[in-house]
């Protein structure tokens, strides 16, 4: 199979929206930076940095993860991921992508034996006890997802569900838990040795945002039925087509070079807006990735500055009555990628009514048509637009996706100089409330927090 997902960028390009477009040869002046941005992946691939790269070519895990989802599925209805951020999103990614958009409505036999899939990503007291309502913990198996083991959130929903379980349960809840983390490390690899659950391992060398092809993401998509090996191929497909250091011939380098352009000519918003529900968790997937990896704080001609596009999620048609008059005439800062998909699952057929100009039409030709007009009227309005467009939704078109994200990352990292793949603004954040929650090691943290409380004490500034 070639690839079939393909990137236009021709909306992006002067010729075509005018003097806010790029240029061919804006394009061809940054391939100098482009090869040596390939070299370096491919460096750093090859001493094992980018985990993410290896990903698709796992076929003996993901034939791994499918037999246990065989095995075990037939026991039990629903299916809990206890994680957040990157060990969460993917998943809900891949399940609103690839699987029926009421699935957990459906019953186990539409499901074709397949489990409910529940992903709970936040400790809001309220969602939490509202899953716990809905749920009949005893035919259900959660998997707990925290690469460190340690994760604040993960750990709290997990004590809570765990709890739940050794209640209802006794000796037998340890039968109801999957495990994803470190191979070797952290208070979860030890719960797993100790209690004897099943478990699977996050690389080490593979970070949260870039994991959805991992155990992180597959276990989950294999237990509500997706094609997990053919997701792979798909990513591998992918890769294969982004060899290249010639930057009109690697569509993850040419989406990162564009991006990178219009970042420099004042457009640091990026829009991902899918034509597709289906597609909308991969713009949610996308805001995480693009966002995490690429806001950085970084020394240029000796002197630090802060990069990093902002990440912003639409949805057509819904948004052409939401943001659209935003990106029409508001500010010139934004950059808007179009996912696009040829053919859908479904035709829709809209009645004729009282003789309506929308009778004898479909929902698909509407759908199109929304999508052809809003590209058309940013063009004529000289805003820049790509347009990636999957042939259908499946789950090779969603590897290949995915893949050409997650690497057009990496591309964009080494144009900006930065490290796209830590994340060192989120720690005080977390450091501040291990403090708050009592966790040893961070009194400095907790009195710097009391000192701030006791100044807004005092802050007058309130109505």
């Amino acid at each position: 199979m070639e690839r079939n997902v393909k990137i236009d960028y021709s909306n992006c390009l002067k010729a075509f929206i005018g003097e806010d477009g790029i240029s061919i040869e804006d394009i061809k002046a940054l391939q100098p930076k482009i090869s040596e941005a390939s070299e370096s992946i491919n460096q750093q691939k090859a001493r094992g940095k980018l985990g993410f790269m290896e990903l698709p070519y796992k076929d003996d895990l993901a034939k791994k993860i499918k037999t246990a989802a065989k095995k075990l599925s037939s026991k039990y209805e629903n299916f809990v991921v206890i994680g957040i951020g990157g060990s969460a999103l993917g998943n809900i990614a891949l399940q609103q992508a690839l699987r029926h958009p009421f699935w957990n409505l459906l019953d186990k036999k539409e499901r074709k034996g397949y489990l409910r899939l529940f992903v709970p990503d936040n400790v809001d007291p309220d969602l939490i006890s509202g899953l716990i309502d809905v749920l009949d913990v005893k035919k259900t198996l959660f998997n707990v997802i925290s690469k460190s083991g340690t994760t604040a959130e993960c750990m709290a929903n997990y004590f809570i569900l765990k709890s739940i379980l050794q209640k209802k349960l006794g000796k037998k809840y340890n039968e109801h838990i999957i495990v994803t983390t470190d191979a070797v490390k952290g208070y979860l690899r030890e719960t797993v040795i100790k209690e004897n659950l099943l478990s699977f391992e996050v690389p080490a060398n593979v970070g949260g945002r870039f994991s959805v092809l991992s155990p992180v993401g597959l276990i989950s998509a294999a237990f509500t039925g997706i094609d997990i090996e053919k997701l792979l191929n798909g990513a591998r497909i992918m890769d294969k087509a982004c060899s290249s250091d010639d930057v009109f011939k690697n569509p993850a380098a040419l989406y990162a070079t564009v991006q990178y352009l219009y970042y420099w000519l004042k457009r640091p918003m990026s829009v991902m807006m899918p034509y597709s529900n289906a597609l909308y968790g991969i713009a949610d997937w996308y805001r995480q990735l693009w966002a995490e990896s690429l806001g950085k704080e970084v020394n240029r001609r000796k002197e630090k500055i802060n990069v990093g596009p902002t990440p912003i999620k639409a949805l057509g048609a819904t948004d052409q009555h939401s943001q659209m008059q935003l990106y029409m005439e508001g500010p010139q800062d934004k950059v808007i990628t179009i996912l696009s998909v040829g053919k859908f699952n479904s035709t829709v057929k809209i009645p004729l009514i009282d003789g309506h100009y929308l009778g004898k039409h479909t929902l698909n030709e509407l759908l199109k048509s929304e999508e052809e007009a809003s590209r058309l009227a940013l063009t004529k309005a000289g805003r820049p637009n790509l347009t990636v467009s999957l042939p259908e939704i499946s789950p090779e078109t969603i590897g290949q996706l995915l893949y050409l994200l997650e690497l057009a990352t990496a591309y964009i990292g080494e144009l900006f100089d930065i490290n796209a793949f830590d994340q060192p603004g989120v720690e005080l954040g977390k450091q501040l409330t291990y403090a708050l929650m009592g966790r040893e090691g961070f009194e400095q943290q907790l009195s710097e927090i009391e000192a701030q409380k006791k100044k807004y004490k005092e802050n007058k500034y309130i109505i």
